[in-house]
């Protein structure tokens, strides 16, 4: 259907409106004899609406007189008649084929060049070397080589790992990949102590002397890896009554490694059984208003509150400076939120399981990004006094396995 489209749009049709006492007949008939009409649509008893390509016109005169039928041409559709319209109209031709001309033409240029994945490096620095390789704007697309200019890149920006050139109409994109540089190691002595309490599970010493165990209980503050190395002595031998000789004396570190342990996170939830309170309808309105100093002026609604219950939203734009002079106008724009009062009413389940969302909620937001949950555990509390309020509060634990080392800098 979509290349019958196209084909007829080529070759030119027409939409012409029949009348007559027997338009089924003229349709018919040129059925017959081979000529393709579509789009047919009966306007009235006596009239129909269609389709017909350009070169079959001539033969539907014939079936006309022959059905006692007429037609009106209502629509001209097609190259050929575009073509028409333009040789009486020379200037708009040559306009739009120059117009057409000059937007290929300047679509061969480069007009845009962005650069991403540059963090350490700024989009200046990249640009220039690209520019020695040739890409700049206002180059031709096909005189830019992308294989030289990642190579003039990679070779005179040592910090560049990887990177590509892409074109996109008359974009270009440069994507960078810089390599990860070390930092500098903090000469100072430190100790690595704990975070919070918890109970160790592995102890990884990169530099430093290990003051704690696996399994051993914690607490904040704690060194865990001590930046003072002790002394090593050596072993003295049988019957040797001196001071042991010592072989290093002790020396000061800045203290590395990973120490991780079991950490437990506690929370509270509650929830009603039921719960009276407002929410949002859905329903707002806006009321505009131009202040000026002290005096205002509602442009919309008056200074009513639209609703019995609601709550507002302000939005205030001023005027930008210029020259120093601050024009002190205001645009004020009040939003009211429209709100109900509800009760809702849920069994003991349903109640303890937002409680329990709630509590689980809380637990987790206080995990550290990095850390791995090994557990979690519910168990509902209160007295009978809130039983009999219809409030259920329940306590989540939540286990993870951290790092829970942090550097402290040993004083002097």
């Amino acid at each position: 259907m979509l290349l019958f489209k196209i084909m007829s749009y080529f070759i030119g049709y027409i939409s012409i409106l029949v009348t007559g006492r027997a338009p089924e007949k003229f349709i018919n008939m040129a059925a017959s004899r081979g000529i393709y009409l579509w789009d047919i649509l009966r306007v009235s008893d006596d009239a129909v609406l269609l389709k017909v390509r350009l070169h079959d016109v001539k033969p539907l005169r014939h079936i006309a007189r022959r059905t006692g039928c007429r037609f009106h041409v209502k629509s001209k559709i097609g190259l050929p008649f575009v073509a028409g319209r333009l040789k009486q109209r020379k200037a708009l031709a040559f306009g739009a084929a120059f117009f057409l001309i000059t937007l290929y033409f300047l679509s061969s240029f480069v007009w845009f060049i962005e650069v991403r994945g540059n963090e350490q490096l700024t989009t200046a620095e990249v640009m220039d070397i690209a520019a020695e390789a040739g890409l700049s704007r206002g180059m031709p697309k096909w005189r830019i080589e992308p294989a030289r200019v990642e190579t003039k890149i990679m070779e005179d920006l040592p910090l560049v790992a990887w990177t590509g050139v892409y074109f996109k109409g008359t974009k270009v994109t440069i994507e960078v990949v810089e390599r990860v540089v070390p930092g500098e190691k903090d000469p100072r002595p430190a100790h690595l102590v704990a975070a919070k309490a918890g109970v160790i599970r592995e102890v990884l010493v990169i530099d430093g002397h290990p003051a704690v165990k696996e399994n051993t209980t914690v607490t904040p503050g704690q060194i865990l890896i001590s930046g003072e190395i002790p002394p090593l002595e050596e072993t003295p031998k049988p019957g040797d009554n001196g001071p042991p000789k010592i072989i290093r004396p002790a020396r000061y570190v800045h203290a590395r490694g990973i120490v991780r342990a079991r950490v437990w996170y506690e929370a509270y939830g509650e929830a009603r059984m039921i719960e009276t309170g407002e929410r949002l309808t859905g329903r707002s309105k806006k009321q505009f208003s131009i202040k000026y100093k002290s005096k205002e002026i509602i442009l919309t609604n008056n200074q009513n509150a639209p609703f019995e219950h609601y709550q507002t939203e302000s939005d205030i734009k001023r005027l930008p400076k210029w020259r120093n002079i601050d024009v002190p106008v205001e645009l004020v724009t009040v939003k009211y939120l429209e709100l109900t009062a509800y009760r809702d009413e849920r069994s003991r389940d349903d109640a303890r399981r937002a409680a329990e969302a709630t509590a689980l909620e809380t637990a987790e937001n206080r995990i550290p990004q990095g850390a791995v949950i090994q557990g979690r555990w519910v168990e509902e509390v209160g007295s009978s006094h809130s039983e009999s309020e219809g409030l259920i509060r329940v306590k989540a634990v939540i286990e993870t396995i951290e790092d829970i080392g942090i550097e402290k800098l040993i004083s002097s």
